[in-house]
């Protein structure tokens, strides 16, 4: 591993979440979620549809964890800067009002994922890093 590379601990994964800041703009904040944490959830879907909303601005449809299986996306905020995700690094979206975000893919056409809607009162368990 190059020693330049952020390290996370191999008890946390990395992520991502999307925020809604002042004037209902969205921003993220890059850090990690524990493992073993149990999370509280309802239930969860899978998607493969790309079509709907790639590159589109929209705010999350509710606060959820968006875990990739396949694919590789860039994703956009208020201001301009990017982010991206793949496999190993969970999205949490939390933009759930104003203009939100866009995505598209980067490399391939695919985007396998999964998304776990999060309870309205439930903690995320996110930290910076």
């Amino acid at each position: 591993m190059n020693t330049n590379q952020a390290r996370t601990p191999n008890n946390y994964l990395k992520a991502i979440r999307l925020i809604n800041i002042e004037g209902d703009k969205c921003a993220f904040e890059t850090g990690k979620i524990p493992i073993r944490q149990h999370i509280n959830a309802n239930y969860f879907f899978a998607q493969t549809d790309v079509s709907t909303l790639e590159k589109i601005p929209h705010p999350a449809p509710r606060r959820q964890y968006v875990i990739t299986l396949k694919g590789k996306l860039k994703f956009t905020v208020s201001n301009g800067e990017t982010f991206i995700i793949e496999p190993g690094i969970v999205l949490i979206a939390n933009d759930t009002a104003g203009e939100g975000h866009t995505w598209e893919i980067v490399d391939g056409n695919e985007w396998e994922r999964i998304y776990i809607p999060l309870e309205e009162d439930a903690d995320d368990y996110f930290t910076l890093d």
